[in-house]
């Protein structure tokens, strides 16, 4: 488990962090402990400011998808909810727990997703889900994202939590996610013009949206066996939790169960379906982000081939509030600040180890590059890709963790260790 894994601050979790990779963020972390006003204070005037500001220059319904936004960041920060540590338990010692909690959150998104096309509601328009090609570049970039998961120590949405909750070095993959997103933008003709692309394959159109939601909960299921076959071959060390405070305690300043967090997440992901009409979706923004801080300093690629497909040129000549998945993504990193500096959890970490913080960069780097490939990333392709039928989810979550192997084996050069058999697992 890395501690670029943003799961806390809890001292129970921190005794399980291999020592390289805990003297990254050194005596900071604590128990969770009285609120800190002053952040907390911060949090909740960012907050009212991303509102009034969304209220501002877009349509009222994206204030409602930054108000989930705010819900999706204190979610992710009380159930410290991971992809990357996930797939490394599952990958390196047989330890399927945390991978189950995504299969129980992909279970209960798909019900809610084919509930909602059922009915064709949404308060922006006819809901769409996400459906994208399954060709060449989503096979690259499903492969880059997995391994850059692992050395740069997080995803795409615990990277927004943990800069949100006070992680410093995630800042860097940040920085990173923006770089290699502003590269795929660059490099779109080759890998979208010149190589052949695939088909857009869904699920619903072959089978029906009865028939589609069925047969996703049946390979979900068999994903979820096959989880408990690997454990059996390679007896895992048991998944501990930490311990944390109770009843409404618990639910306001604590860590969540893993099974709480894919219900609730799963219901939130339905919810920004509802109200935006579409999926939760998060890497889109870093590319707008990095065009916007181009232009700033006088560059054009306003004019790139990325830039000029109408969809594309419509985000980049707004701003930024006004486009969706950036009021996501920053009602996120308020969301988890808010519940960090409720929980006594935030602060911010200065001491970060020249080979953790590289791969932190070229980790960040060629998750920004992949999800562009690959039209999203573990929660716009894989998440809510497969909750919207799409056969493009499937393949990527596949290739991911090809990539997610290959990733383990990259880890040491950075100073990063990987879980053993003899460590308990939290």
């Amino acid at each position: 488990m890395s501690v670029h894994e943003p799961i806390g601050r809890l001292t129970a979790a921190l005794r399980q962090i291999p020592d390289q990779e805990r003297a990254a963020y050194g005596p900071a972390d604590r128990d969770t402990g009285s609120p800190q006003w002053i952040p907390l204070a911060v949090g909740v005037a960012l907050a009212a400011l991303l509102l009034w500001g969304v209220s501002l220059v877009a349509r009222p319904t994206l204030v409602g998808g930054a108000v989930l936004g705010l819900a999706l960041g204190v979610a992710l920060f009380h159930s410290r909810f991971g992809f990357s540590s996930g797939w490394r338990q599952l990958v390196a010692l047989g330890q399927g727990a945390a991978v189950r909690a995504h299969l129980l959150m992909l279970a209960v998104a798909t019900i809610l997703f084919g509930i909602v096309f059922a009915t064709g509601f949404s308060f922006a328009g006819e809901p769409r889900g996400y459906v994208s090609p399954v060709g060449i570049s989503l096979v690259v970039g499903a492969f880059l994202f997995g391994l850059g998961m692992q050395v740069g120590g997080s995803c795409a949405s615990g990277t927004l939590f943990a800069v949100g909750s006070g992680q410093s070095a995630i800042v860097l993959t940040l920085g990173g996610f923006v770089i290699g997103s502003v590269l795929a933008a660059l490099s779109y003709p080759f890998w979208f013009q010149t190589l052949p692309q695939g088909p857009s394959i869904s699920l619903s159109v072959l089978f029906g949206l009865p028939g589609a939601v069925a047969l996703s909960l049946v390979v979900l299921l068999a994903l979820a066996a096959v989880t408990y076959a690997i454990a059996r071959r390679r007896t895992p060390p048991p998944l501990e939790r930490p311990a944390t405070a109770h009843g409404l305690l618990r639910i306001v300043r604590g860590a969540w169960p893993l099974w709480v967090g894919a219900v609730v997440l799963a219901g939130l992901n339905a919810a920004v379906l509802v109200v935006t009409g579409q999926p939760w979706g998060v890497t889109s923004a870093f590319g707008l982000w990095g065009a916007k801080v181009l232009q700033f300093f006088g560059a054009e690629p306003q004019n790139w081939a990325f830039w000029k497909v109408p969809a594309n040129a419509t985000m980049l000549a707004g701003p930024v509030l006004a486009d969706r998945v950036s009021v996501l993504d920053l009602g996120i990193m308020v969301g988890a600040l808010i519940a960090s500096a409720a929980g006594g959890a935030f602060v911010l970490h200065r001491k970060i180890p020249a080979g953790l913080a590289l791969g932190a960069v070229l980790g960040g780097v060629a998750m920004g590059y992949g999800a562009r490939l690959a039209s999203g990333c573990n929660i716009g392709a894989y998440f809510s890709g497969i909750a919207s039928l799409s056969v493009h989810g499937w393949v990527w979550g596949a290739v991911a963790l090809v990539g997610t192997w290959v990733g383990l084996r990259l880890r040491p050069l950075f100073g990063l260790s990987n879980p053993k058999p003899t460590d308990s697992i939290c």
